[in-house]
Order: structure tokens, then C-alpha cells, then sequence
């Protein structure tokens, strides 16, 4: 029993390291900023300044929306480092990847044990964006319905 533990465990050890990005620099870096400030576009505001491609991977899990939002945190986070204001958001997707799990069988003397073998189906997210600088006066303050101050948030979708 404490070798199927010890087994488990160190497939999620493993697992967790996972996660990571890349960049294909366009342009030049800025000093960096806080995270918070990028902002995540659909397409690029009139007057932005290309600075980097990026992608993005979250941590292997079993699909779920907070592997995306991990993703798409990464890709903001590496933004902000190369201080890039905003994020072009080109796609969201996923890819599985089957990984095993097995415990070992033996004998000694008279007695012998047997093993297990469990196929676990995993997905990994992966975001890719475009981080860009946008100045000020390119982006229109955003408001409610009723002419108030709210926060910009577009919705980008992909099917």
C-alpha cells in the first residue's frame, strides 16, 4: 500500500511541473508591470505596438476552466514582464495526453503479489496571444448601459 502512495505521489509531482511559456519577441521589451494592468483584447486597439508572441500551457488536470484561466493568467504574467499593457488573445485550446500508473509484481519464497496498471486521461490548456502595448489615449473608457465608469472586460469566445 505505501508503494501504490508513494507511486501516486510522485506521478503528481511530476504532473505539476507541467506548466510553462514561450516568446517569439516582435519588438522591443518595456520595463515591466504589474500583472493586474494587462488587458486581454479580442483584436488589436488602433495605435498598439506589437511587442511579443506568447503562448502559454497550464498544469496537466482533467480540463477544466481553471486550467484555461491558469493558461491565460501565464500569458498576462509573462506580459507584464516584458511590459506589455495588453494581451491580443489568438486562441484557447487543449491537447490530452493518456498517463499510466502501474505497481510492479514479484515473489519471495513462497509468497507472491500481484499489480495494478491505471490509465488516467489528462488535458493540458494552452492559451496563445500576441502582448502589445497600447497607449492611453487608444483606449476608450469603458461604460454600463447607464453611462457609468465599469470595468472593461470584452468577452472573446472561440468555438
Amino acid at each position: 500500500m505505501k508503494l501504490r502512495l508513494a507511486a501516486v505521489a510522485l506521478a503528481a509531482v511530476a504532473l505539476a511541473g507541467c506548466a510553462g511559456t514561450s516568446k517569439v519577441m516582435l519588438g522591443e521589451a518595456r520595463a515591466p508591470i504589474d500583472p493586474a494592468q494587462v488587458r486581454i483584447y479580442g483584436s488589436p486597439p488602433p495605435g498598439s505596438v506589437e511587442i511579443a508572441q506568447l503562448e502559454a500551457t497550464s498544469a496537466v488536470g482533467f480540463g477544466t476552466q481553471g486550467q484555461t484561466d491558469a493558461a491565460v493568467a501565464r500569458l498576462k504574467r509573462e506580459a507584464a514582464a516584458l511590459g506589455a499593457n495588453g494581451v491580443v488573445l489568438v486562441g484557447v485550446g487543449g491537447s490530452g495526453s493518456p498517463v499510466g500508473m502501474s505497481v510492479g509484481a514479484g515473489t519471495f519464497g513462497r509468497h507472491s503479489g500481484g499489480g495494478l496498471s491505471v490509465g488516467i486521461p489528462t488535458t493540458q490548456k494552452k492559451a496563445a496571444g500576441v502582448a502589445i502595448w497600447v497607449p492611453e489615449a487608444a483606449v476608450p473608457p469603458a461604460t454600463t448601459p447607464r453611462g457609468g465608469a465599469a470595468a472593461h472586460r470584452p468577452q472573446v469566445m472561440f468555438g
